[in-house]
């Protein structure tokens, strides 16, 4: 789990990073980012519906995405907000594929130093 101090949680966090965020893809990942002006990053997980209409599914997702992150957060550019959205396709996916596209994803974001 990712410290709290690192995970993204207000409304108007949110709306901010989807108004005026930059996005980067890589599939199976979209992501959004912005400067945050504080000296960590902090990141949020959606996988949506579209995903899984199964809640037990989604929050399995939600959770390997996390772990990845905070295995690779001392590689991570910080100072910055990001959400990262799971596009339906990653859903039967297996874990190392899902690293190795994140791992891509942050990268091709220039978050991966």
């Amino acid at each position: 789990m990712l410290k709290k101090e690192n995970r993204l949680k207000r409304d108007r966090d949110f709306d901010r990073l989807f108004t005026k965020g930059e996005k980067a893809f890589s599939f199976p990942f979209s992501i959004r980012l912005s400067n945050n002006k504080r000296p960590v990053s902090r990141f949020a997980v959606v996988v949506g519906t579209k995903v899984s209409k199964k809640a037990v599914e989604r929050n399995r997702l939600r959770r390997q995405v996390r772990e990845t992150l905070r295995l690779l957060l001392p590689t991570l550019v910080s100072g910055k907000d990001v959400a990262i959205s799971v596009q339906p396709q990653a859903k039967t996916m297996p874990q190392a594929e899902l690293e190795s596209g994140l791992k891509k994803a942050l990268k091709k974001a220039k978050l991966l130093v």
